[in-house]
C-alpha cells in the first residue's frame, strides 16, 4: 500500500514507525520548522527528524492550499492517506487524490473530545478511561466514520504527557490493523453519533492558572492536564511557582492559604473543598524540585497566601 502520512509532533512518531513497518510511505508531510528553546532557533518538528533519519522525502508546505502541493501530492499517487495530529486542516482536494480516503489517528473515544486537546481534556473532566479512534477524514473537525478504537484506563497518576505516550502506541497498534482491513476491503464505516460530540479546544497558557477557589481533586486534575503544557502555576510572594504535583485532602481555611507545613513532603494549601498537599514545584527562573526543598529555601510558613499575581501579570 502506497501511503502519505501527514504528522507533526512526538506523538505522531510511534504510527510513522508503525506504518514504515506494514506500507510503503511515499512521503511525510508536516509543519514548517519552528523557533524553539531558550535560544529561539528554528528547529524542524519531531516527525520531520524521524522521517529524513528513514530516508523518507520531506514536504513542510506553510500553506496546503496551493495547487503546487496539490500537484506535488498527485504526482507520488499514493493509495491512501494517513494523519496523525498534523495540527492543521487537510484541504478537501487532498483528501480526495487517494482512491482508498484518508485516515485520521485521534487520541479520543470519539465523538467525545473532537478538537485540539483531547487527552488533556480527558484528564481535566476526570475521566477514568480514554482511548484512540481511528476514523476516514472529513471536511468536519473529527467528525469522519470509525473504523475502529481501543480503549485504555487512565491511572491516577497519569498525566498529559504520561497518557499521550500510552495513547501513541496504542494508536500506532491500531492504525496497523485498520490498514490490514482497509486492505482487505473490510474496513467498517461507523457514523458517529454528532449529537453526543464534545469538543476540546486549543490549551492556552491562562488554563493552567490554579483557581483555589475550585474543589482540590478538580485542582489535581488541571495540575495533571497541564503537564507538560502549559503546566499548572499560581504566585508566592509575587512570583511565578509552577505545580507539577499534587494530593487532594480533607482540609480547611481560606482558598489560596497555607494551612500546614509538612517536613520531607511538602506544603497543604486550601482550596475551595478540601485541602490540596502539593508536592513539586518549580519556581520562576529555575528547576522543578520537591516542594519540601522549595519550603526550606523559601522558608515558606502556614498562614502564607498564594495566588496573588504582581501588577504586571494580572
Amino acid at each position: 500500500m502506497r501511503v502519505v502520512f501527514f504528522g507533526t509532533p512526538e506523538f505522531a512518531g510511534p504510527s510513522l514507525r508503525a506504518l514504515l513497518e506494514v506500507a510503503q510511505v511515499l512521503a511525510v508531510v508536516t509543519q514548517p520548522d519552528r523557533p524553539r528553546g531558550r535560544g529561539r532557533l528554528l528547529a524542524p518538528p519531531p516527525v520531520a527528524r524521524l522521517a529524513r533519519e528513514r530516508g523518507i522525502p520531506v514536504l513542510q508546505p506553510p500553506r496546503l492550499k496551493s495547487e503546487e502541493v496539490v500537484a506535488q501530492l498527485r504526482s507520488l499517487r499514493p493509495d491512501l492517506i494517513v494523519t496523525a495530529a498534523y495540527g492543521k486542516i487537510i484541504p478537501k482536494e487532498i483528501l480526495d487524490l487517494p482512491p482508498l480516503g484518508a485516515v485520521n489517528v485521534h487520541p479520543s473515544l470519539l465523538p467525545k473530545y473532537r478538537g485540539a486537546s483531547p487527552i488533556s481534556s480527558a484528564i481535566l473532566h476526570g475521566e477514568t478511561t480514554t482511548g484512540v479512534t481511528i476514523m476516514y477524514q472529513s471536511m468536519d473537525l473529527d467528525a469522519g466514520d470509525i473504523i475502529l478504537q481501543r480503549t485504555i484506563p487512565i491511572a491516577a497518576d497519569d498525566t498529559a504527557r504520561t497518557l499521550e505516550d500510552k495513547l501513541a502506541q496504542l494508536g500506532a497498534e491500531a492504525l496497523v490493523e485498520a490498514l490490514g482491513l482497509i486492505a482487505e476491503g473490510r474496513a467498517p464505516r461507523i457514523p458517529q453519533d454528532h449529537g453526543r460530540a464534545t469538543y476540546a479546544g486549543k490549551l492556552e497558557k491562562s488554563h493552567g492558572r490554579i483557581d483555589w477557589s475550585r474543589p482540590a481533586g478538580e485542582l489535581v486534575n488541571v495540575i495533571r492536564a497541564m503537564d507538560p503544557w502549559p503546566s499548572a502555576y499560581t504566585w508566592h510572594r509575587g512570583r511565578l511557582l509552577k505545580v507539577w504535583m499534587a494530593q487532594a485532602l480533607p482540609g480547611r481555611g481560606m482558598p489560596g492559604t497555607v494551612i500546614e507545613i509538612r517536613p520531607g513532603t511538602g506544603f497543604v494549601v486550601a482550596t475551595g473543598a478540601g485541602a490540596l498537599l502539593v508536592r513539586e514545584v518549580q519556581p520562576e527562573d529555575r528547576r522543578r524540585m520537591s516542594a519540601d526543598e522549595y519550603v526550606r529555601g523559601t522558608h515558606l510558613a502556614a498562614g502564607e497566601i498564594l495566588g496573588t499575581p504582581p501588577p504586571r501579570a494580572e
